[in-house]
């Protein structure tokens, strides 16, 4: 059985330039797809929507791909957030060809499954001139999600070329708003929960999770709604700070949100902050014309992570 995720977390892109990509986070509920047009002077959505199937099965998953002819099309699709791990770690100084055992020797303690029952997959972070050592991501999936994803794809006689994950789906949206030399910090937040992303020059430099989910987002007590906004303050903060002692070379020039309620918070982290802050505008980057509810934030917070996963192209891993 191949397996798309190892090895396979690369850009990759169909041969007419157009990537195609589904969601199933919300796999009790539903599927958001995403298809991209990657050519040209903007990547153009061709399609995003969501469908609602109940808990996604076989015949269900074949029936969306059939309605919104993603039939035969390299799909890539998005794990859960809970369905894996990506721990930050000190890549170890081994030759190239032994770079995963070892790495996979050195989180062994960290997984929430044994080792042995680990697919794991590797993202270099970028280093400045000056750094001796080289951090990297790695990502593990227990060996049965991924089996059971795949599976699921093959019985519904559909095309799974790439297993992504969020924190690289969400750095391909972030890099379409990099300005010269500087990074780009996103935040989104869904009801999974939020993601923190820094990039710079199209890579993923720093990934933090952060325990605030949409629900609480639309907390209607002003109070409440305070308490959460200033949780969030507190995280993007540290992150902050912790970004620019890892890499002083690199300044954020922006933070971009994408939430429910974000005027209202994007609103808060200006007068607390001292860096730019915005709401995520995809129109700015992006031609959404097609699609016009990607103007909408609480649309947009849901279907960020398959906007993401379609943008992969070949050029970089992950």
């Amino acid at each position: 059985m191949k397996n798309p995720f190892i090895s396979k977390l690369l850009r990759t892109k169909s041969a007419d330039g157009v990537g195609f990509a589904l969601d199933l986070e919300r796999a009790d509920r539903g599927v958001y797809c995403a298809a991209i047009k990657l050519t040209g002077m903007r990547p153009k959505v061709l399609r995003c929507s969501y469908h609602a199937t109940g808990k996604v099965s076989p015949d269900s998953l074949e029936k969306v791909c059939r309605e919104i002819g993603f039939l035969e099309q390299p799909l890539t699709s998005l794990l859960p957030l809970d369905d894996y791990q990506i721990l930050l770690i000190e890549a170890p100084v081994v030759p190239e060809d032994e770079l995963r055992t070892a790495i996979r020797w050195k989180i062994k303690d960290a997984l929430n499954f044994h080792v042995d029952d680990a697919t794991v997959d590797v993202l270099k972070i970028p280093k400045d001139g000056a750094e001796r050592t080289q951090s990297l991501y790695a990502i593990a999936a227990n060996n049965k999600t991924i089996k059971q994803r795949i599976e699921l794809f093959e019985r519904a006689k559909q095309n799974l070329k790439v297993i992504d994950v969020h924190e690289t789906a969400q750095r391909n949206v972030a890099c379409l708003f990099e300005k010269n030399e500087t990074a780009v910090a996103l935040l989104a937040i869904d009801e999974q929960g939020g993601l923190l992303t820094f990039t710079a020059g199209g890579e993923l430099y720093l990934s933090r999770r952060i325990e605030i989910s949409a629900g609480q987002m639309r907390e209607v007590d002003e109070v409440l709604l305070r308490q959460v906004f200033n949780r969030i303050e507190l995280e993007l903060q540290r992150s902050l700070d912790y970004f620019d002692r890892q890499h002083n070379h690199l300044q954020v020039d922006l933070v971009l949100v994408c939430a429910a309620n974000q005027t209202q918070l994007v609103a808060f982290l200006l007068e607390m902050l001292d860096v730019k802050v915005a709401a995520l505008n995809l129109a700015q980057v992006m031609d959404i014309s097609d699609v016009p509810d990607l103007a909408d934030s609480e649309f947009l917070s849901h279907a960020l992570p398959v906007i993401g996963a379609a943008l992969r192209q070949e050029s970089r891993a992950l």
